[in-house]
């Protein structure tokens, strides 16, 4: 019997749904229908539709799913909306100049939400020694009768115990009354932020339970018995029960569902992710194998929420072009759809016999300076992006931006003869001013995640990946790839999208006790949202400026079964290491292979590049300057420091410390980011306790701070 994984994806203007064998990832199905924006159940009717036509058109067994996944726009479009409920907020903290402190910060003032809308919000405090469930019942009630639909409790130093922020939620679960404890959404100091985050989360629950409960019980009446899960903004997936009490985190899912698409068929583990649609680009950093993130910002407010350090920009395949007699002017932001016109691309060639060219204002508030062509029946189309590429036969022709060539010749001939430029001057001028717009954003994305630039590979995605990546790519001097799938590139990766759990405390000089604590926190929340415990890694990251420490874990809705299927050898390792090094490399070779992780390297300029690949091709580590050691596990320790003293950087005032990665069989343990060589030892001698002093194991150095 087969395995199936399904995943949806909520796009603006389709709902699409893939079926993936859990054995070979191969798609199997598909199914797809308009998003329901207008529906009284909203976009949540679109993924019982789409769900429902990709199970039945391709003959799914409802036992043979394993996987039910979808992505969402509810809480986005729930905010921008205003569909938001009016939130009651509990202060919690002592009395005196301290209390007035935690009162100020826990007094929450309505939420503007930039559109004209806001989250109304109202204010109690209760000091902690007059707390009782007493008190707390009156302050609920209070605030019930002032019209607060949901009740947030946020106590000072609640990270560290939130024992009244739960007596609080626990009346509320009671009478039935929705509530947020601050503490449970984040872990971080930082009260007035705490609180404000989680005042967005109880704002959009009642809509997002709604939606939840309607999406949840229509796949059970399919027969699907497995979790439903939820994309979250991170890259992440989470259990429907646990989105319940944290919608908040399933904002931006759908940028993070098609990252985590192109990941499945990016075998190089640092790039530059592109998602090209036809009004917007979204790009983005994946590093290391994994999706940059970063704290959201919503409707000009900080919160605590992680969410993929996406941009958007207005600049895409259906941009439209503006222009004078001097030239472009601008590409974009506005696109054709917006401004109810077709591509030339798509249109029939004798259509532009005799059409005219004039400009136009799409929407009120825009210069009116757009390109615009009259067909003689009257028809009106427009220039964009996509027809710049087609005019320069640029499109494989199973590009799903392929057009005519002729009609778009056509089309640009008109705006060439305008402002004197031949079409090939023309159409290259469109594009370059498109990818002006895109290079300053990657070459910030580069500079932020340090992402080491003779590593990158830009990936494509989106319907229009193929305009605009190979000509920002040439334009760089990068490698480019565009997958295959790029349409349904999102709902890939909802299905393929592994549990997520993000952990972040402050703690000043953390020690090994405290590091192993919060990796085990992770691992716990991870395997409440729906993962099996033998799946999940914990990934550490460790700022010693904020004293944060962040423990990121990872792991599968099921118990993998498919290691035993096709893996690579020393060889294929070889090969695919040699498409991730630049052409000056010499000296490739495997320099250590347990059979299950390979890692291979080769001399470039002056340090040796170093690449991990992992038994199914994926490139887990790739890194610019790295050694790599064969040890029994009884010498780690000596072995460890050799490294970590040989690879720390003392080129500048400050030593930057190196990225340490210990391999066990097919596993890789990360245990970059720590600020100390005891820190590593300890953590590997607590993780790897079971294993034998003679075990061997790989241990891989990399240096920092270079390039």
């Amino acid at each position: 019997m087969r395995n199936i994984r399904i995943g949806i994806d909520v796009g603006g203007t389709h709902t699409k749904a893939v079926a993936i064998d859990n054995a070979t990832n191969q798609i199997v199905g598909k199914g797809s229908c308009k998003t329901t924006h207008d529906d009284k159940q909203g976009v949540a009717a679109g993924v019982v539709k789409a769900f429902q036509k990709c199970v039945a058109d391709n003959n799914i067994k409802p036992e043979e799913v394993v996987f039910v996944a979808h992505s969402t726009t509810q809480a986005t479009n729930a905010l921008i909306e205003g569909d938001v409920a009016k939130v009651g907020v509990i202060g919690l903290g002592g009395g005196g100049l301290g209390g007035w402190l935690v009162k100020k910060q826990t007094t929450i003032q309505s939420i503007d939400l930039g559109n004209g809308k806001k989250i109304e919000v109202i204010s109690a405090y209760i000091k902690l020694k007059e707390f009782s469930e007493k008190k707390a019942e009156e302050v609920i009630d209070d605030l019930i009768k002032q019209g607060a639909q949901v009740i947030v409790a946020s106590k000072a130093f609640g990270v560290d115990d939130m024992t009244e922020e739960k007596v609080i939620s626990d009346i509320c679960q009671r009478r039935g009354i929705l509530s947020t404890a601050a503490s449970e959404i984040t872990k971080l100091y930082g009260l007035a932020i705490r609180t404000q985050t989680a005042v967005i989360n109880a704002s959009i629950l009642p809509k997002m339970l709604e939606t939840a409960n309607s999406t949840e019980q229509s796949v059970r009446q399919a027969g699907i018995t497995v979790p439903l899960m939820i994309m979250r903004g991170d890259g992440g997936v989470m259990e429907v029960t646990e989105m319940k009490k944290r919608p908040i985190l399933t904002m931006l899912s759908g940028p993070a569902a098609s990252v985590i698409g192109a990941l499945m068929y990016l075998r190089a583990s640092n790039g530059i992710y592109f998602e090209v649609g036809g009004t917007t680009t979204n790009i983005g950093v994946i590093k290391n194998g994994r999706p940059a993130v970063d704290y959201t910002i919503l409707g000009g407010h900080r919160t605590y929420v992680n969410s993929l350090d996406v941009r958007v920009l207005g600049v895409a395949g259906g941009s439209m072009v503006r222009a004078n007699k001097d030239g472009i002017v601008d590409v974009g932001p506005r696109s054709a759809h917006i401004a109810d016109l077709e591509y030339a691309a798509f249109t029939d060639p004798k259509e532009l016999d005799g059409a005219e060219l004039y400009f136009v204002q799409p929407k009120p508030n825009d210069p009116s300076d757009y390109v615009a062509i009259r067909c003689k029946s009257g028809k009106c189309i427009t220039i964009t992006n996509t027809c710049a590429a087609n005019a320069l036969k640029l499109l494989a022709d199973d590009d799903f931006a392929k057009g005519s060539y002729e009609a778009s010749y056509k089309a640009v001939k008109l705006l060439a003869d305008y402002i004197g430029k031949t079409v090939e001057e023309t159409a290259n001028q469109i594009l370059t001013t498109s990818g002006n717009k895109i290079i300053p954003v990657i070459e910030e994305l580069i500079a932020k995640y340090k992402v080491e630039r003779d590593q990158i590979v830009l990936v494509g995605a989106g319907g229009g990946a193929g305009v605009l990546l190979a000509y920002t790519g040439n334009m760089m001097k990068f490698k480019y790839q565009i997958p295959e799938n790029a349409e349904v590139i999102s709902s890939i990766g909802v299905a393929l999208a592994m549990v997520r759990e993000m952990v972040e405390r402050t703690i000043p000089n953390p020690t090994v006790e405290d590091i192993a604590k919060i990796k085990r926190e992770a691992k716990d929340r991870a395997v409440r949202s729906g993962a099996v415990p033998d799946t999940v890694e914990v990934f550490l990251e460790i700022d010693e400026t904020t004293q944060k420490v962040t423990a990121i874990a990872m792991g599968s809705t099921e118990v993998k079964t498919t290691d035993l299927s096709k893996k690579v050898d020393d060889a294929e390792a070889l090969e695919i290491s040699k498409e991730t090094f630049a052409a000056d490399t010499t000296d490739i070779k495997v320099a250590y292979s347990n059979g299950n992780t390979f890692v291979v390297t080769g001399k470039n300029k002056t340090h040796d590049n170093v690449r991990i690949i992992d038994n199914k091709g994926f490139v887990k580590v790739q890194r610019a300057d790295g050694k790599v050691v064969k040890t029994p596990f009884g010498d780690i320790e000596d072995v460890l420091k050799k490294l970590w003293h040989d690879t720390s950087n003392y080129s500048s005032e400050v030593r930057i410390n190196p990225d340490m990665y210990v391999i066990v069989g097919g596993r890789v343990i990360d245990y970059s980011g720590l600020s100390t060589v005891e820190q590593v030892i300890g953590l590997a001698k607590t993780e790897l306790i079971d294993l034998d002093e003679a075990a061997e194991i790989g241990i891989v150095a990399a240096k920092n701070g270079m390039y």
